[in-house]
């Protein structure tokens, strides 16, 4: 066989037997974040370019080197979005919501796209789970965030994550602060990058997140932002940590952190874990203040995260994690011959409307064939539907783990099924069980 093309570098197909582990990682995310009282929210997977030149930053690595972008048809320029915060702010803004009671709360699941070598855990097209929360300013807010983020990983039942937290300061404080940095890269400039040398003058604070080795090394002796914030972010910076230390979030300041996007402010933070090789950070965030007055709104205190999902999944795995099995067939109808498809295709039908996972033969397969496909696909039950079981009504279900038969009125099939299920997965619980009789109902969409 040959192919026509294959996926992109940088991308990656999802099989139905890996599918079902993100699944269930994405909805754990989304059941948890609404404990918190975020709502979910879409936003186009493309934006004008302007807004992340905006938002993002011009000196970011995100921006200069790893964007996506091309003019459409319309000859305007449009970017694949890199992260999912800046068109959360547009849409905030577009839609009129600071108009609404604060804090508004938002998450979202989302894909990304940065042009950057493909590693594990990180492709060029990857998904996260980000929230943004518009409206509160003081450390209360941060705090909620990033025990938010600590609740995912407990919830897993992760192990060996450590946060790592710092404070970039404000604008006022930050002026200082730049100005250090600038003097003493300045001293260095002859061993910084081509790029580093060019944010010298535009930002030094990314010279501080530079991937080159060398950048590295001269930032280690780089003066702290710590040793500069102005009194009030000192005071926010404290509290942050007293209120972590509250709800027993262990954490480690780290005054090396600045995040890789410019529209950081004060508190940033990153959950860290040495088991998924150099790429151990799965999930950072922090509070960005100005980024809504960028974007052409009022002043709008604001902070969030981003969790990128690949690197979590990787890290469950890693960690011996086990996820959820993904739900079996609950049975498998077999046709004895084509007269009887007719019937088997509609009790299929009547099985799935009740909630049922059913499946019958739609490519005039032999009864033994059909019974080889049944048990690959893994199906709980099967029935063998001839002239006979039509005529009488009645019919044999076989249970494909052990074997056992049981003789069942097609008249009221669903029900039946449903027990039989019911009893595998949950334990033989009487038939008048309240459990069970409410789980009838919700299969049956609550007519019973």
């Amino acid at each position: 066989m040959a192919l026509l093309t294959k996926a992109p570098r940088g991308t990656a197909d999802l099989l139905p037997s890996e599918s079902y582990k993100l699944r269930f990682i994405e909805k754990t995310l989304a059941d948890t974040a609404a404990l918190y009282g975020f709502q979910e929210i879409r936003t186009p997977v493309f934006e004008h370019t302007e807004l992340f030149q905006r938002g993002v930053g011009e000196t970011t690595d995100v921006v200069q080197k790893e964007m996506y972008t091309f003019e459409d048809n319309g000859h305007r320029s449009v970017t694949l979005r890199p992260e999912g915060t800046a068109g959360t702010v547009r849409a905030f803004l577009e839609h009129g919501l600071f108009n609404e009671p604060m804090p508004q709360k938002y998450y979202y699941l989302t894909s990304c796209y940065r042009y950057e070598k493909p590693q594990a855990g990180r492709l060029r097209e990857f998904h996260q789970l980000g929230v943004e929360a518009f409206g509160a300013e003081g450390p209360a807010q941060d705090a909620e965030i990033i025990a938010l983020a600590a609740h995912f990983f407990d919830i897993f039942g992760l192990e060996d994550i450590r946060l790592e937290l710092n404070s970039i300061g404000c604008k006022t404080c930050r002026k200082d602060y730049q100005a250090a940095l600038r003097a003493y890269f300045t001293e260095n400039i002859d061993n910084l990058c081509e790029t580093c040398r060019d944010r010298l003058a535009r930002n030094p604070m990314r010279i501080l997140d530079c991937k080159n080795p060398e950048c590295g090394e001269i930032a280690k002796g780089a003066p702290q932002v710590l040793d500069y914030l102005c009194e009030e972010c000192d005071a926010h910076f404290k509290s942050v940590q007293r209120y972590l230390r509250t709800m027993d979030i262990p954490f480690t300041v780290n005054p090396t952190i600045v995040r890789g996007l410019d529209y950081y402010t004060r508190t940033v933070f990153e959950f860290v874990s040495g088991a998924i090789g150099a790429q151990g950070t799965v999930c950072g965030g922090g509070r960005y203040d100005g980024l809504v007055e960028e974007l052409g709104g009022s002043p709008t205190p604001a902070c969030g995260f981003g969790l990128g999902i690949e690197r979590l999944k990787l890290l469950m795995e890693a960690q011996g994690i086990a996820f959820p099995q993904p739900e079996r067939v609950d049975i498998y109808i077999a046709p004895a011959n084509a007269d009887c498809a007719f019937e088997a295709m509609r009790m299929t039908e009547e099985l799935r409307r009740f909630g049922l996972r059913a499946l019958t033969d739609v490519s005039g397969r032999s009864v033994k064939a059909q019974m080889k496909f049944a048990n690959k696909v893994g199906a709980l039950f099967t029935m063998i539907l001839g002239e006979d079981e039509i005529g009488t009504k009645r019919g044999t279900v076989k249970n494909m783990d052990n074997g056992e038969v049981k003789n069942v009125d097609l008249t009221d099939l669903p029900e039946q099924i449903a027990n039989m299920t019911m009893d595998v997965y949950f334990g033989h619980i009487g038939d008048d069980d309240d459990f069970k009789q409410a789980t009838l109902t919700l299969l049956d969409g609550g007519k019973k």
